[in-house]
């Protein structure tokens, strides 16, 4: 995987990659240039075999302020019809290729979440906030629909439509106890634990089996708009190919054996 030189990279001998929007200074909003790194990377870790969970967190204050007002907003008035729906389309694949990454993503919010990376939150899987970390969905505040990068399909499905909807038509901050509260934030822990929370976490999962897991993503993200009796079908389908996949073997012999197993 080509190395992103817009924000931090690494991963673990535990199979954990963490991705860190490194610009603290603009409050780590998004260029153009992170948006397409991000992109890219997403849609890359999905062939890097040694990556089992991806950590997305931000370094100083903020995990990400959103679209950065000189570097995207003031340029975007330049562009016809074409060209916004270029860069809008583009932020949508990077939601799409988060959702679609058979991987865990785990979003490790340390600060201020708002506009596109209250969206980038939003589409992982597992939010572990700060207690600093509040987050809006702030897109009307600037004349632009709350409807964004997913969040209107996604939100309602997190937090229920009533509360997406204020969420939305306001693009009020709310405060981590109330993100948590709400279903928005997993879980919420002091500022100065959030990192090793993060991390026993990812690694807990990196430990899982990494087929079952990307099962799992996959039947979520499917059976969102199904019928009882498709997805029910559905889930029968999947549960059969993971019980022809050699971690489900793995598992029965380490209970006989009352050991840890070591999945794949």
């Amino acid at each position: 995987m080509k190395q992103p030189t817009s924000f931090l990279y690494e991963r673990t001998d535990t199979g954990v990659a963490t991705i860190t929007l490194n610009r603290p200074e603009r409050l780590n909003a998004l260029t153009f240039e992170v948006y397409r790194e991000l992109t890219d990377t997403f849609a890359d870790l999905r062939d890097e075999k040694d990556v089992r969970v991806v950590v997305v967190t931000g370094s100083g204050r903020a995990f990400c302020s959103g679209g950065d007002v000189h570097d995207i907003i003031g340029e975007l008035f330049a562009r016809n019809m074409e060209g916004l729906l270029e860069f809008t389309r583009m932020t949508c694949d990077l939601i799409h290729n988060i959702r679609t990454l058979p991987k865990p993503v785990i979003a490790s919010l340390n600060g201020t979440t708002a506009g596109a990376g209250a969206c980038i939150a939003l589409a992982s899987d597992i939010r572990i906030a700060s207690d600093e970390a509040k987050i809006a969905f702030l897109f009307v505040k600037v004349g632009l629909s709350g409807a964004d990068m997913g969040a209107a399909h996604l939100l309602p499905r997190v937090v229920g439509l009533a509360k997406a909807t204020e969420l939305l038509l306001t693009g009020d901050f709310i405060s981590a106890s109330e993100a948590e509260r709400i279903g928005l934030y997993n879980q919420v822990v002091a500022d100065g634990e959030l990192e090793s929370v993060t991390r026993e976490f990812a690694e807990r999962l990196a430990r899982g089996p990494a087929f079952a897991l990307a099962k799992t993503k996959e039947m979520l993200n499917r059976e969102i708009d199904m019928s009882l009796g498709a997805a029910l079908e559905c889930e029968a389908q999947a549960q059969a190919i993971c019980m022809q996949h050699a971690d489900y073997k793995e598992a029965y012999e380490a209970f006989v054996a009352k050991r840890p197993p070591k999945f794949e």
